[in-house]
């Protein structure tokens, strides 16, 4: 397939990013280059506020560093923006001019305004958070935003970020005096909106000073998932990272495990920044997005319209886009789903199994990916199942649910269940691990209706007596495979229904 490959540039105040997606035509985007450079232009604003000629040959050098990765792709879009540093400097007409002379190159300048949006764009178009405070702090300024039903409400940009703010840390006193002026300094700064005061939603946060904050907090307690997107965390998790570095020296942060080294000045403002928004909003959760400004100008360069530039439906596109990948038959998906909903609502309406809606959609999302380890191999498919959609980013799936995903479309047996589920015992209570091995056993049971993939049973009739479950399924040609594997694979559910299942096949229709 054809591949289109799209550029942006971001010039931060503490990062430079380069950042190439591809997008196939059959949809979802990929990162092919992600490129970064440590530049930390802040620090060349001078007194006057203006952007000193060593910062800008610095920030020129590795544009043109920049040029020779771009120059190995037949580009669709390119676009280059610039935020704090550059638009609060002075001189950055002359910038602009110069980058436009040196690369040929528009950048382009953001306002405050459009930098809080790309940042809110980027989250409600990677997470199923439907009401939110998004919080970006760069290395020049922190960008809020109020979200409610994925619209845009509210936004602001603050004068300061994690570079600026370390001059609360500079001087000999202490650093539980200068955290203690650092917070007054905070809360008094955000209770001029009235917006973020006690909202009780989530707060999701982009940027890279909130992604080694979770690095850390991940570390500390041996996480054992794979990935930062929707990582959850509460205001205890945040003000136990933060008591853990307050007093290492700058060799011991070196060693801290998630924590970037050009981040180790920096990281106690941007965290107390992410405490003290957690207090003022009441926030119910700190969560996670590894997607940032970027994307959100990405976004809108794809859509073209800045109108339209929401995806309807996250997590629906990102299971799409697992089916694509991993070549999954769409058609005898759809005719598993139809099937086992009516089973599912057999059992729902003759109170078997405790079986809520939202089981349903536990199912419904299983269905499209039961047994995708079989494209890696077929041998060990269950084990491959769960390893990749545990571990794998899923846009709109937090990570238990993408958990509970994992373990019901990987479901082979309860012994390989248990297997899989032993290092999440915790997670779950004891109700919950039943239930998600009993959709386990269902999936499974109802996929064997389909073992030669050739969508032999067309429909079924069902009949539940008081302790049995009679089956009946009309097949349009020999399904004696089916009819092996239904029998074969049925006491797992038995056990799990505590029901008697009882299968009769034929050819006549109902």
């Amino acid at each position: 397939m054809q591949k289109h490959y799209y550029a942006v540039i971001d010039i931060g105040s503490n990062t430079m990013r380069l950042v190439i997606y591809s997008r196939i035509s059959s949809g979802r985007l990929h990162e092919v280059e992600n490129v970064k450079s440590v530049a930390r232009l802040r620090n060349y604003i001078d007194a006057n506020d203006y952007l000193t000629e060593e910062g800008i040959q610095k920030m020129l050098d590795t544009l043109k560093s920049f040029k020779e990765v771009v120059s190995f792709y037949q580009l669709k879009a390119f676009i280059c923006v610039a935020t704090a540093s550059i638009r609060q400097a002075k001189n950055k007409q002359e910038i602009q001019n110069r980058v436009k002379k040196q690369l040929d190159w528009e950048m382009r300048i953001l306002s405050e305004k459009e930098e809080a949006y790309y940042g809110y764009l980027s989250v409600v178009n990677s997470t199923s958070i439907i009401e939110g405070i998004s919080v970006d702090i760069g290395g020049g300024s922190t960008e809020v935003t109020y979200f409610k039903d994925r619209i845009l409400m509210e936004s602001h940009s603050f004068p300061f970020g994690a570079l600026t703010l370390q001059q609360f840390f500079t001087d000999t006193k202490s650093k539980e005096k200068a955290l203690n002026e650092l917070k007054q300094f905070l809360y008094h700064e955000f209770q001029h909106l009235d917006w973020l005061r006690k909202k009780q939603i989530p707060l999701i946060t982009i940027g890279g000073s909130a992604r080694n904050l979770a690095q850390i907090d991940q570390s500390m307690k041996n996480y054992p998932l794979a990935g930062l997107h929707q990582y959850k965390m509460n205001d205890s998790d945040i003000a136990r990272v933060l008591n853990h570095l307050m007093p290492m020296t700058r060799q011991e942060l070196e060693k801290v495990e998630g924590l970037s080294n050009d981040r180790i000045d920096t990281i106690i403002p941007a965290i107390t920044v992410f405490h003290s928004l957690y207090g003022i909003t009441d926030a119910t959760g700190f969560v996670l997005s590894r997607k940032g400004l970027r994307d959100g100008v990405f976004y809108e360069l794809l859509s073209g319209d800045s109108k339209h530039n929401l995806y309807p439906n996250v997590l629906e596109d990102s299971i799409e886009e697992l089916v694509h990948e991993y070549n999954l038959n769409v058609e005898r998906i759809q005719h598993i789903q139809l099937l086992t909903r009516k089973f599912f609502i057999g059992l729902k309406e003759r109170g078997i199994g405790s079986l809520t809606q939202n089981d349903w959609q536990l199912l419904e999302r299983a269905c499209f990916v039961y047994n995708l380890g079989q494209y890696v191999d077929s041998e060990s498919s269950a084990q491959h199942t769960f390893y990749l959609l545990a571990n794998r980013t899923l846009d709109g799936l937090m990570h238990i649910d993408r958990l509970k995903l994992a373990l019901i479309a990987s479901f082979k047996n309860k012994t390989l269940f248990k297997q899989f589920i032993h290092p999440f015992k915790s997670w779950f209570l004891k109700e919950e691990r039943k239930k998600l091995s009993l959709l386990g056993a269902i999936i499974k049971f109802m996929y064997c209706l389909d073992a030669t993939k050739r969508q032999v049973v067309q429909e079924f009739d069902i009949d539940i007596k008081e302790k049995s479950i009679h089956l009946h399924f009309y097949c349009n040609r020999d399904y004696k495979p089916e009819e092996f594997q239904m029998n074969k694979q049925k006491k797992h559910l038995e056990k799990a229904l505590k029901h008697t299942i009882v299968l009769k096949f034929s050819n006549t229709a109902p």
